[in-house]
């Protein structure tokens, strides 16, 4: 599991897709992006969730988000990713977590 905190944006995205890149270069990946911390994302903050959504389908593993603000998933449906992830409103206690802090802008 990893925990997103702060805003998802064009400053912050070299170094996510860095890290989520790595966490996705394995066969059958299964990433779950606890995103319940996270204040902003931006148009290019939602194509780093596709980025890795995308990595994981090709190589058949499994991305799951957990989120559970109204704005946010209304933002999905706005931009047609409504169906696009596997949203969880919460999550249960995952034994290894890292803590991917995203600095504000």
């Amino acid at each position: 599991m990893v925990e997103l905190r702060g805003e998802i944006d064009l400053l912050a995205a070299p170094a996510l897709w860095a890290r989520l890149d790595s966490l996705t270069a394995g066969t059958c990946p299964d990433l779950v992006l606890d995103l319940r911390a996270v204040c902003f994302i931006d148009c290019t903050g939602l194509g780093v969730l596709c980025r890795a959504r995308n990595r994981v389908t090709a190589r058949q593993g499994r991305l799951r988000l957990v989120n559970r603000d109204p704005c946010f998933l209304r933002g999905l449906g706005i931009t047609g990713l409504g169906d696009a992830f596997e949203i969880n409103p919460d999550l249960p206690a995952l034994l290894d977590t890292h803590v991917v802090t995203v600095p504000a802008a």
